[in-house]
């Protein structure tokens, strides 16, 4: 998912998606465990993912604490 379309998303989509992301990875990381990944390279992807919407959710409750202040 690319930088753009996160930054368009709602705050409840993001949590959303964040937290659906994170069940994808744990589910990843188990099934690797069990037998190698065709692609292992999928669980990258699901952290860089799962980085660029923590760093959203941040960057936004920055933004709301400077504004109310």
């Amino acid at each position: 998912m690319k930088q753009s379309e996160i930054t368009e998303l709602p705050n409840n989509e993001l949590m959303e998606m964040l937290d659906n992301e994170k069940d994808f990875l744990a589910r990843l990381r188990l099934n690797h465990a069990i037998s190698p990944l065709d692609n292992p390279n999928k669980i990258v992807v699901a952290r860089r993912n799962i980085a660029r919407m923590i760093t959203e959710v941040n960057r936004r409750n920055k933004q709301s604490q400077t504004v109310s202040e």
